[in-house]
């Protein structure tokens, strides 16, 4: 089977790694895997480095006659039997290229994020009109589509992302090389989140949290993990600025971008997720592979993911005195922590095992090829 992965994106964020994650999954099984992306993106770059044969186009978004007739050339000589994008945008270069071509190999979507546009206008049902399967990685993102184009319900499905749980597994990793890289202590208790830098991640929330929780436990740690969006430093800068004026320098630790992340998830008692809206959450299923209780915003996305009192504690949106509260239940009881963090892992491994994920994904394009 040939494969066609889309992802013209110039960001390097959690669609775009995704998107690499599951073209190497799907070569790993042996299947004929290229991915069309922007030119020297970091998607690309990285694309090359795992060896995956690589398409490009500038055709980000909108109509590019020339882009259009490049890529017809690349699909009449290469006669994909699947073609999948995994950013909208892509349509807009993808479908008129079939429809030009008369071309019909089947079209499957997933839609990573939410649109508040509404896309049920003439040149939008062009598009949508021409996929055979769209995947919602979400409940929230299933409704989001429904609502704002034009897709029948029967071709929505329901695809969460995964998990690679053989590999974040808890008994492959010593969590004391990083504790020791930050010189958190055996008797500390390390509270861990994993997100860009960005409003809406809920650093806010967890930082006024830390403020209160750190006069009541004098052996409590923050491990914070990731770097600002571009053009977002500026909000990093207020980040941390929060962090210093809330007393909280020797207690917050703000690692930046790392690739190590099964490591620094090894390293943490408890996995923080107060995002304020997310279309999944794949740093939280990560931390559930990794048998690590977690307390998340009860909101969106999250609630595929996270069990109220059996794999987390939900706290009110944008409140940080529930989350406080949350975290205190956690912090006080490790038996509670053992008990969420070992079901977290069951659930992790039953429901976003990423090879059952790849099989399920497979398994609705041989339907169609």
């Amino acid at each position: 089977m040939k494969i066609l992965y889309s992802c013209l994106s110039k960001s390097w964020g959690g669609m775009e790694m995704y998107t690499l994650a599951s073209a190497l999954q799907l070569k790993n099984k042996n299947l004929n895997v290229s991915l069309l992306c922007y030119p020297d993106s970091e998607l690309f770059n990285e694309a090359i480095r795992q060896k995956l044969n690589v398409i490009t186009s500038t055709g980000d978004k909108y109509f590019h006659p020339i882009e259009i007739i490049k890529l017809i050339k690349h699909l009449k000589k290469n006669k994909f039997d699947i073609i999948h994008s995994h950013a909208s945008s892509d349509l807009w270069l993808i479908v008129p290229a079939l429809r030009t071509a008369k071309i019909q190999t089947p079209l499957f979507f997933t839609k990573h994020v939410g649109s508040f546009i509404n896309k049920k206008d003439i040149l939008h049902n062009y598009l949508y009109n021409r996929v055979n399967i769209a995947f919602a990685i979400s409940s929230v993102i299933k409704n989001n589509l429904l609502e704002t184009t034009s897709l029948n319900e029967s071709k929505i499905k329901i695809l969460h992302n995964g998990v690679d749980t053989k590999f974040f597994d808890p008994a492959l990793v010593n969590p004391k090389e990083v504790r020791k890289e930050f010189n958190i202590y055996g008797s500390d208790i390390v509270i861990g989140m994993i997100a860009r830098i960005t409003w809406g991640k809920g650093y806010e929330e967890l930082l006024k949290a830390a403020g209160s929780l750190v006069n009541e436990y004098k052996n409590l740690k923050f491990l914070l993990v990731g770097k600002a969006s571009r053009g977002e430093e500026d909000y990093a800068e207020k980040i941390q600025n929060l962090s210093g004026q809330l007393g909280l320098k020797d207690k917050v630790i703000f690692t930046g971008y790392r690739k190590d992340t099964r490591n620094l998830i090894s390293a943490m008692d408890i996995f923080a997720f107060p995002s304020h809206s997310e279309a999944f959450g794949i740093a939280l299923i990560e931390a559930m592979s990794m048998a690590k209780p977690s307390v998340c915003s009860n909101s969106d996305g999250i609630l595929d993911i996270a069990v109220e009192g059996k794999t987390s504690l939900l706290f009110k949106r944008k409140d940080e005195n529930d989350l406080k509260e949350k975290l205190k239940i956690l912090i006080d009881s490790e038996q509670m922590r053992t008990k969420l963090g070992k079901a977290a892992r069951e659930r992790a491994i039953k429901k976003f095992d990423f090879n059952k994920i790849t099989e399920k994904t497979i398994g609705f394009y041989n339907l169609f090829s």
